[in-house]
């Protein structure tokens, strides 16, 4: 979901020249698309755009800004009294999933680069993010790397001796468990860095990670996989043991 403060949110025909100019994409079906709703096929996938007249309802941005504060912590002043929030959808199709996040995060670029809008709303990870810290990824996705922060949530804990743990929220969309690290005496960007880039792997190379296994960034770099009941998640998920 997208927010903005008023009705001046974006021209739908400027968002998909912008598809096709900047990030080389093929847009079919457009000449009907209507500024409300807005119904297209993209690389031959049929999206959706539709603008919304209301606030999201309920609490919902007040919580997922409650839990996104380490990393917006403005977000509720930035986003007060905004009017309205757009949709993108990507429908189901046999593209895989990293592709349909692909095109769903290019999408929602072209809107912020041709719009005022204030942030982002991203439903599937509970993630809150402003315009420039979602912008901030634009030369990955045309790289077509995977944006990790931008798909994945990763919450951070410290504790009272100064350990941190950290943990994803997000990978089950890939088919994927997700991964804590718990209380480890390491720095926090370190973990940090090493989560990212363990779940940046995962999904770009479609790998599972199975319990008893070691993962680490060299053959002499070996980090133990557990599989156990969550710590901070619901479920089991993957322990990484540093």
């Amino acid at each position: 979901m997208l927010l903005f403060k008023d009705e001046n949110t974006f021209d739908i025909q400027k968002v998909i020249t912008h598809l096709n100019e900047f990030w080389g994409l093929e847009t079919t079906d457009t000449d009907t698309v209507k500024k409300e709703t807005a119904v297209f096929n993209i690389n031959g996938q049929m999206v959706a755009i539709a603008e919304m007249p209301a606030p999201v309802p309920g609490n919902d941005i007040k919580n997922v800004a409650s839990l996104n504060q380490m990393w917006w912590p403005t977000a509720l002043e930035d986003l007060e009294g905004y009017e309205r929030h757009t949709l993108v959808t990507v429908m189901s199709g046999n593209q895989p999933v990293k592709e349909r996040f692909h095109l769903i995060s290019m999408i929602i670029g072209s809107i912020l680069m041709n719009s005022t809008c204030l942030g982002v709303y991203f439903t599937p990870s509970d993630l809150l993010l402003s315009r420039k810290q979602f912008l901030n990824y634009t030369e990955a996705l045309k790289e077509n790397e995977v944006p990790f922060p931008r798909w994945v949530y990763i919450g951070i804990r410290p504790n009272e001796n100064n350990r941190f743990s950290l943990y994803t929220y997000g990978l089950k969309q890939f088919g994927k468990k997700e991964l804590e690290i718990i209380e480890s005496a390491e720095k926090v960007q370190e973990l940090y860095d090493f989560i990212i880039n363990i779940g940046t792997y995962i999904i770009e190379e479609d790998i599972t990670l199975r319990d008893g296994e070691t993962i680490g960034y060299s053959a002499t770099h070996k980090i133990k996989i557990k599989q156990s009941r969550g710590v901070y998640l619901e479920g089991d998920t993957l322990k990484l043991e540093l």
